[in-house]
């Protein structure tokens, strides 16, 4: 095989491969887990990507719920212990929360671009 033959073996192969990088699945969402447990989300400050999952799991021995401060953002039902609530989070921005049953418990997701 003469190098003539490959480079231009190459030449048409390249413009097939960079079309079908262009195509390439997407970075997979990352899934992040808060623990509830003693009155404490932790972490409590996360920083995510849009598309990212948080999942509040409620490991305390009475019940919890995750409420948004933004109107209709997010809100979970009443968690008992090992209840899970998740929520995909699709834009960018920062969302403060707090337990709906012990409001002094706070805690903030920022979606990064």
């Amino acid at each position: 095989m003469s190098k003539a033959f490959s480079r231009a073996a190459f030449a048409r192969a390249l413009p097939l491969a960079l079309a079908l990088a262009c195509f390439a699945a997407p970075a997979p969402a990352a899934e992040i887990t808060i623990k509830i447990d003693n009155f404490v989300f932790t972490p409590n400050d996360v920083t995510i990507k849009s598309g990212d999952v948080v999942t509040w799991v409620n490991v305390d021995d009475i019940p919890h719920s995750i409420v948004s401060k933004k109107q209709g953002a997010f809100r979970s039902k009443p968690l008992d212990t090992d209840d899970k609530f998740s929520f995909t989070f699709t834009s960018e921005g920062t969302f403060d929360y707090f337990c709906g049953l012990h409001p002094h418990m706070t805690g903030k997701i920022v979606v990064a671009p």
